[in-house]
């Protein structure tokens, strides 16, 4: 399978990238290009997704960017790793489930290196760590997909800002909290994203959709 692997040091703009999505989902459909796999972060900015509601933003000062990807209101930062993509599904059984399973999978078998064991809910999606008190949300998952194209991704929390979260409704769940890998584990995490990349392919490559 074609993939390119980009990788940004410097904060992409939120516009910049989707814009960079969206014309590459494009070139797949018209087979003009491989697919991707986007290593990033973001400047601070609160994102909404198509389901979210006007009752989950706390703080109404804040500057809410709508997008079409699925989910509902999520903040991005620095010390937080995303990693978008956009993955042709027409050759892979146009299973949106198993993708979704897949990209799970993939967070949980990175941060296994790292002696964290994570855990998907299928009610809550996303990557949830439980301490001694609470669950917490470590990873948020996003995607939209078009002409069986997928696109957008997944961020995880590395060091950023937890205060952040306190303007909104993360994702729209109020029974349970946000965390780092930091907090969860004082250690380092400088190889985190080629983990990830590694473990990505190596999950598309094997799994049979």
């Amino acid at each position: 399978m074609d993939i390119e692997i980009k990788k940004s040091k410097n904060p992409v703009k939120y516009e910049d990238a989707i814009k960079l999505m969206e014309m590459r989902l494009s070139n797949i459909n018209s087979n003009n290009s491989n697919n991707l796999i986007w290593i990033l972060q973001h400047s601070d900015i609160y994102t909404a997704g198509t389901s979210f509601k006007e009752s989950e933003i706390i703080d109404k000062s804040i500057n809410l960017h709508k997008t079409n990807r699925g989910g509902k209101i999520t903040y991005h930062g620095p010390g937080q790793l995303i990693c978008y993509f956009v993955i042709d599904l027409k050759k892979r059984n146009k299973d949106i489930r198993k993708f979704i399973s897949l990209i799970e999978k993939t967070i949980i078998d990175t941060l296994k290196f790292y002696k964290i064991e994570t855990f998907a809910d299928k009610k809550n999606i996303g990557i949830w760590y439980k301490d001694k008190m609470e669950i917490k949300k470590v990873a948020a998952i996003g995607i939209k997909v078009s002409k069986w194209i997928a696109y957008h991704g997944f961020s995880i929390n590395i060091d950023n800002n937890l205060k952040k979260y306190n303007a909104i409704i993360p994702c729209g769940i109020k029974d349970k909290g946000i965390t780092t890998l930091k907090k969860i584990k004082n250690q380092d995490y400088k190889d985190l994203d080629n983990r990830l990349i590694k473990n990505f392919i190596s999950n598309l490559q094997n799994q049979v959709f």
